[in-house]
């Protein structure tokens, strides 16, 4: 089986990356470099993680020591909501450079479909706790992120938790300049996506899944929510195949012709997570799989629900 997907560019995006949300800064470049010794050539960044800088630091030292090239690699980072306004996004976009020590990223998305006010704060709210919108259109943030194409600082555009309508206004943007390569969105089997991956698929836009072990250590974390890598049935499955659950659940996701980004960082763990591509689910256990799916979010992106541009009201 390939170990990429072609995306639209015909650039090759590798099936499994490091993700480095909730990475702390601290630990994160000896992630990184663990992750290229054990042959990962995909890593998922973003300027909101807080994590850029150590996250280059990893991912330079290799170059340096020459155990990969910077062509080898594969490095996606995302724009933050409140850099949504046109004359701010070439320099979010440098700023991201800069603290991953690189001349271009391989894609750069728009992390969310909707603009928060700008300024230093991260995630303006107001006096109710609901994030402050900034009045930038999607349209005119798309323009801004294909001159950054254009002016090749970045490879490729995409997006990320966008709905199928919000994805579709780009697509059918007058005079649109370069589509969107990737959405990334939540996906696992409690939340298994599969109309907008049908959808985002049909159009040639390649599907990332954030989340695809169920983090269990989200800070908000209830003790009452489902744990995936705890899930009988999953294991069961995982059993026959003599592998992790959290093999499982990555092979699911790559199975369908899905990107996933694991996070981790322990060595051992994120050696074990690219070891994914020397097994087979059959059809019935991925239908089984999928049929856990009770439309269960991580990443609710609850205070901005207000927001005209709130992607989670629609079913999909």
């Amino acid at each position: 089986m390939a170990t990429y997907v072609q995306l639209s560019t015909t650039a090759k995006m590798p099936l499994v990356g490091l993700g480095t949300w909730q990475s702390p800064a601290g630990k994160v470049t000896a992630a990184v470099m663990a992750a290229i010794d054990a042959g990962y050539r995909h890593f998922d960044c973003a300027y909101v993680y807080q994590n850029e800088k150590e996250t280059g630091e990893g991912i330079h030292q290799k170059i340096k020591e020459g155990v990969v090239k910077r062509e080898d690699l594969f490095i996606v980072s995302k724009l933050w909501c409140t850099f949504y306004e046109k004359p701010l996004v070439k320099g979010a976009c440098q700023k991201t450079l800069a603290g991953l020590k690189l001349d271009y990223l391989d894609l750069y998305l728009m992390h969310w479909p909707l603009g928060l006010k700008a300024g230093d704060e991260l995630f303006p709210k107001d006096d109710k706790g609901m994030s402050i919108p900034s009045n930038t259109h999607i349209l005119q943030t798309w323009e801004a992120m294909e001159e950054l194409v254009d002016a090749g600082l970045v490879k490729a555009i995409g997006i990320s938790n966008f709905n199928r309508e919000q994805t579709e206004r780009i697509l059918n943007k007058p005079g649109l300049k370069h589509k969107p390569a990737n959405n990334q969105i939540e996906c696992h089997p409690y939340l298994t996506q599969e109309k907008l991956i049908k959808y985002c698929q049909s159009k040639g836009i390649a599907v990332t899944a954030y989340c695809p072990l169920g983090p269990p250590d989200r800070p908000w974390a209830k003790p009452e929510d489902p744990s995936l890598l705890d899930d009988p049935k999953i294991k069961e499955i995982a059993a026959k195949h003599n592998k992790t659950p959290a093999q499982l659940l990555l092979r699911f996701q790559i199975q369908r012709n899905v990107i996933a980004i694991p996070k981790s960082i322990t060595p051992q763990r994120i050696v074990e997570n690219l070891k994914v591509f020397d097994f087979e689910l059959t059809k019935k256990e991925m239908a089984t799989i999928l049929s856990f799916n009770r439309n269960w979010r991580i990443c609710a992106m609850s205070m901005s629900k207000t927001h005209k541009e709130y992607p989670f009201h629609a079913e999909y």
